[in-house]
C-alpha cells in the first residue's frame, strides 16, 4: 500500500463532487477583470544576475518562481515557465525569459502540483542543478532521468556547499494523477548561510506550523503566498489569504515580507490585484513598517550588485 502524507494538525483537504459543483456555480456569478495584470519591471538586471556569484539577491519570475542568489549559488524555487495551466492561459508572462536565466545550481520543489512542478520547464533550465524535493517525489524524478536528487522529510536538512537547506512543514496536499493523491509530501524550504536566513513558504493554508518554524529559525526574508484563496470556504485549508499571510509573518518574526503566488494563473476566483489590495490593507491595519513589505514587479531584482 502506498504511503499517504498528512498535514501537521491532521487537517484534510477533502472536497466532494458537490463542493466542486457549488464552486463552479458560484464562479459563474462573479464578474472578474482578468485584464488588470501584475506589471513587468521596467528594469531587468539580466546581465547582473548572470554575472553575480557573490551578492545576495532575489528575482521574482512569477507565481512561486524566484531566482535566489546566495553565497554564489543560483537557486530556483518551483520553476514554472508554462504558458498554460490546464485550460487556463497564463495571465502574465514570466519576468525573465528562460533563455536569459543564469546557470542554475539548486532547484527546490515545494510539492507535486503542476503549477509548482513543471517537467517541461526543468528540461530547459541552464546548468545541471541539484534537485531538492519532498519525501515521495524522488522516484518520479529518477524515472524522468534526473540523477542529482535529494529527498527530504519535514525538519530534515542538507548541506549544499556553504548553505544549509531545510525542509519545513506546510498545510497543503498534492496530486498529479488519479491514484497518487498525497503519496508525496509538501512543504517549504529554508536557506541559511552565516549571515541570513531565507524562507520560501511554498503552498499553504494558515496553520500552527508557522510558530514552530519561528521557534527553530530566525527568519530574515519570507517569500509568502497571498493568492488563490477565493472562495475561502473551499480554499482556506490549502491557500492562505492575505490577512492570514500577514498574521503568519508576525508569528514568524521575520524582517521582510515578499508576496508571491498571485497574478500568473487563474487557480481560484480572486485576481492578482485583489490579493495585493487586501495585503496592503492588512499591512496598514497592523501598522507595520512599509520598508518591511517588498512587493516585486515581474522580473524585478532586489539586492545590490
Amino acid at each position: 500500500m502506498m504511503m499517504r502524507y498528512r498535514n501537521l494538525d491532521g487537517v484534510e483537504n477533502k472536497k466532494t463532487f458537490k463542493d466542486m459543483r457549488k464552486w463552479q456555480k458560484e464562479r459563474k456569478t462573479k464578474v472578474k477583470d482578468l485584464t488588470n495584470h501584475i506589471e513587468q519591471s521596467p528594469v531587468k538586471k539580466i546581465t547582473e544576475i548572470n554575472e553575480n556569484r557573490s551578492k545576495t539577491t532575489y528575482t521574482w519570475i512569477g507565481h512561486s518562481t524566484f531566482l535566489i542568489q546566495l553565497n554564489g549559488i543560483n537557486i530556483l524555487t518551483d520553476p514554472v515557465w508554462a504558458r498554460r495551466m490546464g485550460f487556463q492561459k497564463r495571465l502574465t508572462a514570466p519576468g525573465i525569459a528562460l533563455e536569459d536565466m543564469p546557470e542554475i545550481d539548486v532547484v527546490v520543489i515545494s510539492h507535486g502540483h503542476y503549477d509548482h512542478l513543471d517537467f517541461p520547464t526543468l528540461k530547459k533550465l541552464n546548468g545541471n542543478p541539484h534537485y531538492y524535493v519532498p519525501d515521495g517525489l524522488k522516484s518520479l524524478f529518477l524515472k524522468k532521468g534526473y540523477q542529482k536528487v535529494t529527498e527530504l522529510n519535514w525538519w530534515e536538512s542538507a548541506e549544499h556547499q556553504d548553505i544549509s537547506i531545510h525542509f519545513v512543514p506546510a498545510q497543503h496536499w498534492t496530486r498529479r494523477s488519479l491514484n497518487d493523491m498525497n503519496t508525496s509530501h509538501w512543504g517549504g524550504w529554508i536557506f541559511q548561510n552565516k549571515e541570513e536566513t531565507l524562507y520560501f513558504v511554498g503552498d499553504t493554508g494558515y496553520f500552527s506550523g508557522f510558530k514552530q518554524i519561528a521557534d527553530r529559525f530566525e527568519i530574515d526574508t519570507v517569500f509568502m503566498p497571498i493568492g488563490a484563496y477565493e472562495p475561502e470556504w473551499f480554499m482556506a485549508v490549502s491557500h492562505i489569504n492575505p490577512e492570514d499571510s500577514v498574521k503568519a509573518f508576525l508569528e514568524l518574526r521575520a524582517k521582510t515580507f515578499v508576496p508571491m503566488h498571485y497574478g500568473a494563473y487563474r487557480l481560484a476566483d480572486d485576481t492578482g490585484p485583489e490579493a495585493l489590495t487586501r495585503l496592503y490593507r492588512a499591512w496598514e491595519k497592523q501598522q507595520l513598517p512599509q520598508e518591511q513589505l517588498k512587493v516585486l514587479l515581474l522580473g524585478e531584482t532586489f539586492g545590490s550588485f
